[in-house]
């Protein structure tokens, strides 16, 4: 009866839904306090449910209730606990169910926290996010019901789970990744309320800024962990495979930092009002999009969920009715969003501009590449394959040019700049950036452009935000008047640069100077790699619970010195799916990086062998990135205390929202 339950409180939740988008939004509409006054239980309410569902689901999982043909197709009584655990959202039902849960985490966390917000605000905020969670429940519930039952005879045992997710990383992947999507929900609903409302001024960033913050965070650490996976799972050996999926949650996060930084702008200076709501707008709608690509069957990839086009469907419908009725709303209410002050070319403003224009193009450069070949396809234009070479050829010189205006972008103020202050600094970070891209390629025994520009790039933005934090803390340059004790703000901006800089410089010296080599090897046999000799032992045969693996030993050295023994292994696994586990040395500097294929019989077997410097840089730009991020919330701005609704009159309330 568990699924019975489960399936019970997910056809409640969605009830709640529809009275949790309606009540409060009809309340905020007529004045009336008490329906608006529900949206805050209502919003418990729904949370309650959804997780019960989700609990249920857990359960049968847990279980092994294979009645239930989610759980059937996704499990079986071999499966350790901890991957049944992330079988729950490891197939297209389960994490879209995942997905509802998290927005009914995000849609409670909002109605708690913005009780001293004006009421009729987050009453619009709420029921917002209640119409989308409406929304993917009605796509649960009539295509993708995850309690369906496999009656009156359910299999002894079930299918097995991919065994590309039986993995550490597909257990806190997903739900992180979810967080940042779902996440951007919350903007969006703070954009529709405010141009619901008719009436927005500053303040309204200030209570957006730290929910946006919030799930671009997420949203980073998300892609950041999903590229690591991928690194040494799939076994490759590539950080980034311009996979369209990946594209998928690329493209909101470009359009999330567009965001984060127009959102500086309107706070401190009440522009770009209009940019902001429309960034708010597009970065959720490509989280739909993403949604589309990865459940319509339309593509086909390691990290696609389904592939019943019916599904596709309805969720191309919902996204074409959440952007339709978005850009509807925004059209009728951009008269409404004029700003009378100015700003001359050396100020803040206009390079955060500048910034988030060239974000939005690298965002449509990379939309044009991952829609293309759908669009030529549906067309009849024949099978077109856009790859590496198109997005590289962009991507690249887009992404130092970002580089160039990120650097100079924190020595600016607002308004306007004397040019007396950019002159030093300016100088200094070229100096640095010069020496770097022309000495620090060396240390790779090589010089090469493609390292010389991306360790520039990396160095410009470094040294100037950190000249920036010097002048900053230390009263212009001038320690001896005392140290500046500065803002969480901008610690998360100076944290954030610089993962920034430090990811830049990863991906330039990794894909500059890793070497690999597939051989055939046999017991016995050496071969020198990047300075390292590999020296191939043999292969053992050994047993795991849901599988069997062979299982390579391979001795590193350096110049005669054991560095590290690796042990490659090849599983299959009861479904008969073979999996490959790389052997990785991580450091700092280097990982070494071994993969075991197939046996090619006669003792020999397929070796591929890499030695890839600075690609951990990467992932460590990512987490300063997403620290960044979590530290400017912790602003000592964002939790002055607002005016609750009951301290303001109604009509002073609305004005505000």
């Amino acid at each position: 009866m568990i699924p019975e339950y489960g399936h019970f409180a997910l056809i409640l939740a969605g009830c709640l839904s529809l009275v949790l988008g309606v009540v409060p939004l009809l309340g905020a509409t007529f004045n009336r306090p008490l329906w608006m006054a529900a949206a805050r239980p209502l919003a418990l309410g729904h949370l309650v449910l959804v997780a019960v569902s989700f609990a249920c689901l857990a359960a049968a999982f847990a279980g092994d209730d294979f009645s239930v043909a989610y759980v059937a197709a996704n499990s079986n009584r071999l499966l350790p606990w901890y991957y049944k655990l992330s079988a729950v959202w490891g197939a297209h039902e389960g994490s879209l169910l995942l997905w509802v849960l998290v927005l009914s985490g995000w849609t409670a966390a909002v109605a708690v926290a913005g009780r001293k917000l004006p009421v009729q605000l987050i009453a619009r905020v709420v029921a917002v996010m209640g119409l989308i969670a409406l929304g993917f429940h009605l796509f649960l519930l009539l295509t993708s019901n995850p309690f369906a039952r496999l009656l009156p005879i359910p299999p002894a045992d079930g299918a097995d789970l991919n065994p590309l997710l039986q993995d550490f990383g597909l257990i806190v992947h997903p739900p992180l990744l979810y967080m940042g999507y779902v996440g951007l929900s919350v903007p969006f609903a703070f954009a529709i309320a405010v141009l619901l409302a008719g009436r927005m001024d500053a303040a309204w960033a200030r209570w957006m800024r730290p929910w946006t913050n919030v799930a671009w965070a997420f949203l980073t650490l998300g892609i950041a962990l999903g590229s690591w996976w991928a690194y040494y799972e799939l076994g490759w050996g590539g950080w980034w495979f311009w996979d369209p999926v990946e594209n998928a949650s690329f493209l909101p996060w470009l359009l999330g930092t567009a965001l984060v930084h127009s959102l500086a702008v309107t706070e401190k200076r009440g522009l770009l009002r209009g940019w902001t709501l429309l960034l708010a707008i597009f970065a959720f709608s490509l989280s739909l999009l993403g949604t589309f690509l990865v459940r319509s069957g339309v593509l086909t990839s390691v990290h696609a969920f389904a592939t019943d086009p019916t599904r596709g469907v309805f969720v191309l419908g919902f996204l074409g009715v959440v952007v339709g009725g978005s850009l509807l709303l925004y059209a009728l209410r951009a008269p409404t969003l004029p700003a009378t002050a100015g700003f001359g070319w050396r100020s803040r403003e206009a390079w955060l501009l500048a910034n988030n224009a060239l974000l939005v193009v690298i965002t449509c450069v990379i939309l044009l590449g991952t829609l293309y070949p759908l669009l030529a396809d549906v067309l009849a234009w024949g099978k077109i394959s856009v790859g590496p070479p198109y997005f590289n050829s962009f991507f690249v010189p887009l992404t130092l040019a970002l580089a160039a205006l990120l650097g100079v972008g924190a020595l600016l103020q607002w308004k306007d700049t004397a040019p007396r202050r950019l002159r030093g600094p300016l100088v200094l970070g070229l100096a640095v950036a010069l020496a770097s891209g022309g000495l620090l390629p060396l240390l790779w025994g090589e010089w090469h452009w493609g390292a010389a520009l991306a360790l520039a790039g990396a160095s410009w933005i470094g040294a100037l935000t950190l000249v920036d934090l010097w002048r900053k803390s230390t009263a212009g340059g001038r320690p001896w008047r005392g140290v500046r004790l500065l803002r969480a703000g901008y610690w998360g901006m100076v944290a954030a640069h610089l993962g920034v800089a430090l990811a830049i410089a990863g991906a330039g010296v990794t894909e500059t100077y890793s070497v690999e080599r597939d051989l055939r090897m046999t017991p016995g046999e050496s071969q020198a790699l990047g300075g390292f000799e590999f020296h191939f032992a043999g292969v053992d045969e050994l047993s795991g619970p849901n599988y069997r693996s062979h299982r390579g030993e391979i001795q590193v050295t350096r110049e005669g010195r054991a560095v590290v023994t690796l042990a490659p292994e090849r599983r299959r696994y009861l479904g008969g799916q073979a999996m490959t586990e790389a052997g990785i040395d991580a450091g700092l500097t280097r990982d070494l990086y071994v993969v075991l294929g197939e046996s090619l019989g006669a003792g020999a077997w397929a070796v591929r062998l890499h030695v890839k410097p600075g690609v951990r840089w990467i992932w460590l730009g990512g987490v300063l990135i997403a620290l960044g991020g979590v530290v400017a919330i912790c602003d000592r701005r964002y939790r002055v205390r607002i005016r609750t609704q009951a301290q303001v009159a109604p009509s002073a309330a609305v004005a505000e929202a």
